[in-house]
């Protein structure tokens, strides 16, 4: 169960904290993401880097992923996923193993549990 807390004004203009429970399938109902319990959350590396050399991923493998460092059209993509699912507020231009891991989902067509 996740739980959150929201203010708002009563009667008199003091501040009220509002407790809101929801779960998982709540926000996988709401935000319509398709995933389930059952879908992986992690990759395995040999998966991912093989397919970032595909990618056309030039630098060492096991350093800082920077999208500028991949073809064109994946810098596209990386960039709207980046922009998208990351929580980040600045820096978009080094992506994080669980957004690799989501590209990778999506380049291959593998189901991936986002939630």
């Amino acid at each position: 169960m996740i739980y959150s807390a929201v203010r708002k004004k009563d009667e008199n203009n003091q501040d009220i904290d509002v407790e809101i429970k929801f779960n998982v399938g709540d926000l996988r109902k709401v935000l319509e993401l398709g995933d389930s319990d059952n879908d992986p959350i992690i990759i395995p590396e040999r998966l991912c880097k093989g397919l970032w050399c595909r990618m056309g991923f030039t630098r060492h493998l096991n350093g800082k992923y920077l999208k500028t460092m991949f073809s064109p059209p994946y810098k596209f993509l990386i960039n709207c996923v980046v922009h998208a699912l990351s929580h980040r507020k600045g820096a978009y231009d080094e992506t994080s193993d669980y957004i690799m891991n989501i590209i990778t989902c999506l380049v291959l067509n593998m189901p991936y549990n986002v939630s």
